[in-house]
């Protein structure tokens, strides 16, 4: 009997040991000696030679700290006419302002990428004994705003400037002054994104602000684009693709979402069925991922438009059959209401089957509302819409958001002639020299005309 059994059952699997992963090299090492004390055998006295050493590692983090940078500028006084000459003053990050470039960088980033509202901030800060109102801080952040505006204009003109974009919008609670109420106002977020498709144009994200959802903003924020417009089915969009200039690219991921939502509470033969053709088209589309343009039109022709075609007449049967109330017909009815849109991603390598990269731009946004609540005023928004660009641009592009901030704020960055004026202290030097300028973002960063 037991060997019937050790037949039937399979051979356990050894275990493995998860090898962890080395500490990065790029960080600084700290050597400690631990020398055996003595020069001779504990066992039997004999003469001990050295022949190799053990070696480990551990990790150490040393807390963030605060440095005080005194600017001397000695005076000097003519002998002969009694005039005073010293050297000019040096620029600032915010003219008259206390903080330092790499300090407003960390506080940016801070609030709109670690999600920690000011006054944490301020707490922290005061922890290293560093007192700092949180009047202050918002000061600074809204002097930093001001001072990035013309990239923000740059990300602007670079993102609408594209084939394709990807939109869509999320609530933000916004505080209404005399009410002692919020308000819900709208962030939208635009996204230009080309290397699904192969491309090496650099990617980048502008988010936009408003009071409320009502369509003419978004025809104000795309008044100047032309191509496929990739987005939810909110009807805000829909005045936009009359003239042709703009065409609608549904999103396969909000007609799934559907039915899986019907089928996470009552599964049923249909809803398995519509999953599974549905997850068919991402495994191509998976394939795809980073191919050229048309070779990604060719291969949606040969293998995605048959199984749509398919699909649309599996959906129009099943319709059939299904009560007219429940919510299976509802999403199917949904799907093909839009099915001129839900295809069109086949007629196009550059467009892509969902609006995945919208949706993974506004979850900063989810994070930092849970943290901070709301907005103080529709000024506040603005900044953070400022903000949400600069810094999901930087990632999208491999940048360290808090590295490429403290360098683009810098004082250095500003010709020596000229002090903090406008656009003025966003003048880089010749963009190709600048190493933080020589990463994908470079094609941003290129200072607009002055103001």
């Amino acid at each position: 009997m037991e060997a019937a059994v050790e037949r039937v059952l399979p051979a356990a699997e050894p275990k493995t040991r998860s090898r962890r992963k080395r500490l990065p090299e790029h960080l600084p090492r700290e050597v400690v000696s631990h020398a055996f004390h003595g020069d001779c055998c504990p066992d039997c006295g004999g003469q001990l030679r050295l022949f190799g050493e053990d070696v480990s590692e551990q990790l150490e983090y040393i807390p963030d700290s605060f440095k005080v940078i005194r600017h001397v500028r000695p005076k000097f006084a003519c002998s002969g006419c009694e005039r005073v000459v010293e050297a000019p003053a040096p620029s600032r990050s915010i003219e008259r302002g206390l903080a330092g470039p790499g300090l407003l960088a960390h506080l940016l980033v801070s609030k709109f990428a670690d999600h920690l509202p000011l006054y944490r901030q301020s707490e922290i800060y005061a922890r290293q004994r560093v007192e700092i109102e949180r009047s202050t801080l918002a000061g600074w952040v809204g002097g930093a705003g001001e001072l990035l505006a013309p990239l923000i204009d740059a990300i602007q003109k670079h993102v609408l400037a594209g084939a394709k974009l990807h939109a869509d919008d999320t609530p933000m609670p916004v505080f209404a002054p005399g009410s002692g109420k919020t308000k819900t106002g709208r962030l939208w977020t635009h996204v230009r994104d080309d290397r699904p498709a192969g491309e090496d144009t650099a990617p980048a994200v502008w988010f936009a602000y408003s009071e409320d959802r009502k369509g003419e903003h978004p025809r104000q924020h795309l008044k100047s684009f032309r191509g496929g417009l990739q987005a939810d089915a909110y009807a805000g969009f829909h005045h936009l693709y009359g003239d042709g200039a703009i065409y609608e690219v549904a999103c396969w991921a909000h007609a799934r979402r559907k039915f899986h939502e019907i089928h996470v509470i009552h599964a049923s033969p249909t809803t398995t069925e519509a999953l599974a053709r549905i997850g068919a088209l991402y495994a191509i589309e998976d394939e795809m991922r980073g191919k050229p343009a048309d070779l990604r039109l060719s291969v949606r022709q040969a293998r995605a438009r048959p199984l749509l075609e398919d699909r649309r007449k599996w959906m129009e049967k099943a319709l059939h059959s299904l009560s007219a109330k429940s919510e299976t017909a509802a999403a199917i009815r949904y799907t093909l209401s839009r099915w001129r849109a839900l295809t069109r991603y086949t007629e196009d390598g550059l467009l892509e089957i969902d609006n995945s990269a919208a949706e993974r731009a506004l979850r900063v946004v989810a994070l930092g509302r849970k943290n901070y609540l709301f907005a103080g005023s529709d000024c506040g928004g603005e900044r953070a819409t400022a903000m949400y660009s600069l810094i999901g641009s930087a990632k999208l592009n491999g940048l360290d958001p808090e590295f490429y901030l403290s360098t683009v704020l810098s004082p250095d960055r500003r010709p020596s002639h000229q002090p903090h004026r406008g656009t003025a202290a966003l003048e880089p030097r010749p963009v190709y020299t600048d190493p933080i300028l020589t990463g994908r973002l470079d094609t941003l960063i290129r200072c607009p005309p002055k103001r």
